[in-house]
Formats: C-alpha cells, sequence, structure tokens
C-alpha cells in the first residue's frame, strides 16, 4: 500500500486534488480496476478539470461579492404580472451579450425584483468563468468619493475595468454628482472594450440623463451604455409585499 500512499500524495502535493480523490476512488472500486489504462487516466484527468473548474467558479462568485447570492436562473420567478418574458431572459443567461460586450438594464419600482435578477444573470456569468464584480451604485459612488480623499484612484480604476461583467445596483439614488461623473466617465469607457454593465434602477432608461449633475459627462455616459443595451421593465408590486401577504 505504500506506492498507493506516494501515488496519492505526490498528486496532492502537485496540486492534482481531483486527479487525487479520482484515483482512490478507483482503488475502491473494483470494476474501475479492470478498465484500461487510458480509459482510468481520462476518467482522473476529467476529474481534475471538473475540480478545477468547481475551484474557479467558487472563486468569481466569492470575488462578485452579489447582494443575493441564492439567486440564479432557476429561482426567477415568470409571472406574466411581472412582464418578464421566460425566454428573453433564458436567452440572456446563455451569456451571448457578454462576448459580444452588450450591456443589461433592467428597470423597475422598488421591490419588483431587479436585484435578484441582476444576480441571477451575474451568478451565471459566474458559472461561465466570467470575472464580475457587483456594486450598489451607493458602495460604488462612496468607493469613489474614498479614492479621490485617499488617492486610490488608479487601484480603483483597475480593479472595476478589469471586470467582464461589472454590475450597478439601484442608479439613481442620490443622483451623480459633478466630482463623480468624470471618474465613471473613464471606468464605462474603459470596461465597456473588455466587458458589459448590468445596471438596474428605479428610473426609466430616458430619465437618466437627469440623474447627472453635468449634461456633457451624461451624454458621455449615455451613449456608451444605452445604444448597446438589453432593456428589462419589470412592473407589478413589489414581491416583497406579496410574500409578505402570503405568509400573514
Amino acid at each position: 500500500m505504500k506506492p498507493v500512499f506516494n501515488t496519492v500524495q505526490n498528486l496532492v502535493s502537485l496540486g492534482l486534488h481531483g486527479m487525487a480523490v479520482a484515483y482512490e476512488r478507483q482503488l475502491e472500486t473494483p470494476a474501475l480496476l479492470k478498465e484500461a489504462f487510458d480509459t482510468r487516466l481520462g476518467l482522473m484527468v476529467d476529474a481534475e478539470n471538473s475540480e478545477r473548474e468547481s475551484r474557479k467558479i467558487t472563486r468569481l462568485l466569492k470575488a462578485a461579492r452579489l447582494r443575493e447570492s441564492e439567486a440564479t436562473m432557476d429561482t426567477i420567478e415568470f409571472k406574466s404580472s411581472r412582464g418578464l418574458d421566460r425566454n428573453t431572459v433564458m436567452a440572456l443567461g446563455e451569456c451571448d451579450w457578454l462576448i459580444r460586450r452588450q450591456n443589461v438594464i433592467i428597470t423597475g419600482a422598488t421591490g419588483t425584483g431587479k436585484t435578484w435578477l441582476a444576480c441571477a444573470l451575474a451568478n451565471q456569468a459566474c458559472r461561465l468563468g466570467r470575472l464580475t464584480l457587483y456594486r450598489t451604485a451607493t458602495k460604488l459612488f462612496e468607493e469613489i468619493s474614498l479614492s479621490y480623499a485617499d488617492h486610490t484612484m488608479p487601484k480603483l480604476r483597475r480593479q472595476l475595468i478589469r471586470a467582464e461583467l461589472l454590475v450597478i445596483d439601484d442608479l439613481g439614488i442620490g443622483g451623480i454628482d459633478a466630482q463623480i461623473g468624470p471618474f465613471l466617465l473613464d471606468v464605462i469607457d474603459q470596461q465597456s472594450q473588455n466587458g458589459s454593465l448590468l445596471i438596474t434602477s428605479q428610473y426609466p432608461k430616458e430619465k437618466w440623463y437627469d440623474l447627472f449633475s453635468d449634461p456633457t459627462i451624461a451624454d458621455a455616459i449615455l451613449d456608451r451604455i444605452v445604444h448597446k443595451s438589453h432593456v428589462i421593465e419589470l412592473k407589478g408590486d413589489s414581491m416583497r409585499k406579496v410574500k409578505s401577504r402570503q405568509r400573514a
């Protein structure tokens, strides 16, 4: 048994944890031991690939910091009252729009499920290997303001523009002041060259122009976002109120 132990330890020391587990499983399964070497090796390689993919997804989901970590494509509610078309959402779930560097805009009143839908799409992006970052607009603007104060703007910029999908949730709360606008434009301009945006807002996109203090910045930012976006307008009552009534 010593050579077997050494083989397992060597695989682990090489970082091949998936192969090590698969090898031990084969030793415990007489039927597998009768398979040809190439077959057994292929099973171990497949296990290693699966293990690495699982670890990568876990890292991406952790780095994304999604507000609704349990939101997935399978948990989306397609009630007719929400105005949510299943075919449209499922097509977005394939993430071809990320390959084309397009954007998604989700609008609707408070409580209609914008954040959940955004996080479900972001979760799917992570599972397809896309580096994703989630921020509420309020948190993002706080980070931008702090970066001005402590001179860490280059670091924050690099972090944001690296994202293949940047999620900005609840755009419009408190508006966008003149100091934040130029930095936001710079980030969106650079990030759009290698990624996509997913933005949620209580305000329809036609009213976003009024959120900016500087009309020139507003024109530049909206020009980079709106014209290549898929738009979902959620309708109906607050889902939080509906669920509260159902529990009562």
